[in-house]
Formats: C-alpha cells, structure tokens, sequence
C-alpha cells in the first residue's frame, strides 16, 4: 500500500463515504418498526400502480419497443406475461409503475421512489441466487431514505424550477443503493456504486407536455441504478467522493448556482427516516396540482359547476412553473396530468382525478375546455421563502355567473405529512387500482405477499404473481 493509498483508506470519511457506510452496515432490526410497515404498503402502492400501468396503450408501445431492443432474458415484466433482460425488464417495470402519475412522490425532495426501487430490485434479484424477501424489504427501506436525501443536498424542487425530472436525476443513487444492498455489497463498492449511479444521472421535464418519455424517465434511472450496482460487485471503479468532488462531481455540477448542501446526504441519518415522509397520491395527477384537486373537490358542494364563470388559482414558484401554461385542446395524457386547469376542472366537474379524466373523450370535452379556458393562474413568490411544507399551499376561488365567489385554501392535501394516506387507505387504494385489471383473488394474493415480504423465503413467490398479463385500465 503506498503512502497515498494509506491515508486515503485512514482519513475521516465525508458525505459519500458515510452514507455507503451507513447503507451497508444497516440491518431491518435498526429500523423501527413504524417506518418497516410504511415501506411494505409503499412497496404495495408501488405494485398496484405498475398492475394498473402496464398494458396502458402507452405502455404496450414501450414494451414493444424495448423487448424488440432488448428482449432476451428471463426477469420478469410486470403484468405482461413477457419476459426481457434485467435491464430492459428494469426500464419497463419502472416505466410501468410510473406509467398513469399514480405513484408515490416525496413532496420536498421529488422523486418517485417506488418506479426506482421496485424495478432495480426485482432485475437484481433475477440475477442472484434464491432472495429473501426480508432482506428486499431491507435494500427498499435503503431506497427510501437515500433518494430524498441526494435530493434534499439540491434543495429539492429548485431542480424542477431549472427544468430537470429532478427524480431520475436523483433516482439513479437511490436504486444503485438499493440493490447495491441487496447484493451485500461492502462500502467501498458501494461507494463506486454512487459514483456510478451519479455519472448517469439526467431527465428534462421538459418531457411533460405530450412526451411518453416522461413516464420512462424514472424507469431508466432504475436501470441505471441497477448497472451502477452490477458494475461496482464486479470491480469496476466509480468516482470516488462523487458528492464532494469540486470539479465536475454531482454537487458542483448538477448544484451550480444554487448552493448545494452536502451535509443534507448524511443529517440525522438513521434519526430522522424519510420513508415517512414520502407521499402517497390520491389522484392521477401530478403531486403539486393535489392541493388544487382537494380545493376543488371541497368547493364542488358549494356551487353548481355548470355556472361557473371564472376560476383563479395561487399557487408558488414550483408549481407554477411544473403546472401552468397555455395549454392547446385536446392535451395528451401526460400534458393533461401535468396541468393546473386542466386537473382543477376535471376535479369541479366529475368530483375526481382519476384514469376515467384521462380518456380520449374526455381530453377533449366542451366543458372541461370551457372552464380551462377561464382558468387564471397567478404566482405568489412569498410562498417560496415559507416553510418548506408550507411552499405548496394553493388557493382556488371561483366565480359563478350570478357573481357569487367561493375561496378554498389547501395548506397541505391529504397524502402530505401532515395529513398522510394511512396504511389501511393504501390497501384499499391498491385494490381499487388492482381489481380493475386482474382478478380480486390475485390482488389479495399480491397483497398478503407484499405486507408479509419479510416472511418470504424467496422472493420468487412474489414476482410469480406479478408475471401474467392483466387488462388495460381504460379499455
């Protein structure tokens, strides 16, 4: 060992090294339990959105493509009875999952854990020996807590007020480690890992207005996660101190302008958990258009939709630029989950957000465009300096043809942490998204395995109930 090689291996480790310590030395047994069973049912939540998402027509246009790239293999795609790679199964699994914006989202560090992890780890799993589904749970939990924490070193939703998908951006580190811990990986390797994972990092939100891309993004940073950690068990070398490098690392380059915090990687970790604080979505729509969809579902009681004459909606920085802009009739799918007028006006008048506002028909209603089209949207720049749970509050007031005018104010829609879709709320969530496409028996099959993963043997008893094809959600 040189001199050099010797005080590297001695000297006080920084954010990187910490947080590739902490995920290869954690055990399920320093979790508490609370954050343990809030993993299983976002684990569940996840897999009820990839059911409900993989034969959207979108989706089968995907799976054709990437099987026709990249098809042989035996790792499991979800809901289609197919089979690919491991890492094409990973893009199309993740692509799935994210596949009709019902999936889980960190509400200040945003990313979509559950399109990272899910996918990262079933490809992992395909090429190891036989897996517990403890020791899944476990790398999922690690999946959890060190997306949100990457994203948090940027300020979280500043990456989307700069135009990044700021969860593929972040994502790859999050499914790197997680299936880095599901290989055992020791920290050193663990470490390449996120240097592996960092170098492939990208997504332009741009993506949102009619692209199909944008629902594949997080699909393939779960690919890339899963090479980083392929690579990183075979010796290949990633960037070392990839948080901290001051040229050309993740912070330095990705945090340009905006002051990143490294510490954020490592605060309080093994403290303060984030799996809690991940959001599950009550609706088909973006997360910072929720508040908007509560306000109006509360409003709805009040007025006669038909009457309205006028809508306004405030909102911050974030959402106003992720959610508003002159939108052209009729908007794609993803263009209308994307956007303010078009999710607040379907919520006034159908009384929901859900796939049924996102048929062809409904895209190009008369009287979804008549309310988008007296729709206003005005930016308050104060709520960006608030707290940051209090940086999405949204105020909506509408304007009936009589002149009577109604305000509505969500602090915080429900799903947020202070107000969190519980448990039972979930189970009851997967079925309604589940039982659309498949049978109830294997819906409840699915679920007994996913909130009983710790008792798996082997994780195959699991991914043999997500194999076979399921129905199209808005056939």
């Amino acid at each position: 060992m040189t001199a050099a090689t010797q005080q590297a291996a001695t000297a006080p480790l920084g954010p990187t090294g910490r947080l590739a310590t902490w995920v290869a030395e954690l055990a399920l047994s320093d979790v508490p339990i609370a954050v343990v069973e809030r993993a299983k049912h976002l684990l569940l939540d996840g897999i009820g959105c990839a059911l409900i998402g993989a034969q959207l027509p979108w989706s089968r246009t995907a799976t054709e493509a990437v099987l026709d790239i990249d098809g042989h293999g035996d790792t499991v795609v979800i809901g289609t009875g197919r089979t690919a790679s491991a890492p094409a199964a990973a893009v199309l699994n993740g692509t799935f999952i994210q596949g009709f914006e019902l999936d889980d989202f960190h509400p200040i560090a945003p990313l979509h854990s559950c399109s990272l992890l899910i996918p990262a780890l079933l490809s992992s799993a395909s090429a190891l020996p036989q897996t517990r589904g403890a020791d899944v749970l476990l790398a999922a939990i690690v999946g959890f807590e060190v997306g949100p924490r990457v994203g948090l070193t940027l300020h979280g939703a500043e990456m989307l007020n700069r135009g990044w998908h700021s969860g593929s951006v972040f994502g790859t580190h999050s499914a790197a480690m997680a299936a880095g811990k599901l290989r055992a990986l020791s920290p050193a390797q663990l470490e390449d890992a996120l240097g592996l994972a960092g170098t492939q990092s990208s997504g332009l939100m741009a993506a949102q207005y009619e692209a199909m891309s944008k629902r594949m993004h997080h699909g393939l940073a779960a690919r890339n996660g899963f090479y980083a950690a392929g690579l990183a068990a075979h010796g290949y070398t990633g960037i070392k101190r990839v948080f901290e490098r001051e040229y050309g690392g993740f912070l330095s380059v990705f945090g340009e302008g905006h002051h990143p915090d490294a510490d954020a990687l490592t605060g309080e970790l093994g403290e303060r958990w984030e799996t809690g604080t991940i959001m599950v979505k009550s609706y088909a729509a973006m997360g910072g258009l929720h508040g908007a969809i509560d306000a109006a579902r509360r409003l709805r009681p009040l007025i006669d939709p038909k009457r309205i004459s006028h809508i306004d909606i405030t909102v911050g920085t974030t959402i106003h630029k992720h959610g508003w802009w002159t939108a052209q009739r009729p908007l794609t799918p993803i263009g209308a989950q994307m956007h303010l007028g078009y999710t607040t006006a379907a919520a006034l008048l159908d009384g929901n957000v859900l796939p049924e506002q996102f048929t062809p028909a409904r895209l190009d209603a008369d009287d979804i465009w008549h309310l988008v089209e007296r729709t206003d949207v005005h930016l308050d720049e104060a709520r960006d300096r608030a707290d940051m749970t209090a940086r999405f509050g949204t105020d909506l007031t509408v304007t009936t043809d009589d002149g009577n005018v109604v305000h509505v104010r969500v602090d915080q829609p429900h799903g947020a942490p202070a107000d969190p879709v519980t448990n039972d709320e979930l189970v009851a969530k997967f079925h309604t998204l589940a039982d659309r496409v498949t049978t109830r028996d294997r819906a409840r099959a699915i679920e007994r395995a996913v909130t009983g993963i710790d008792d798996l043997a082997d994780i195959n008893v699991l991914i043999d109930l997500l194999a076979a094809p399921v129905a199209c959600a808005l056939d």
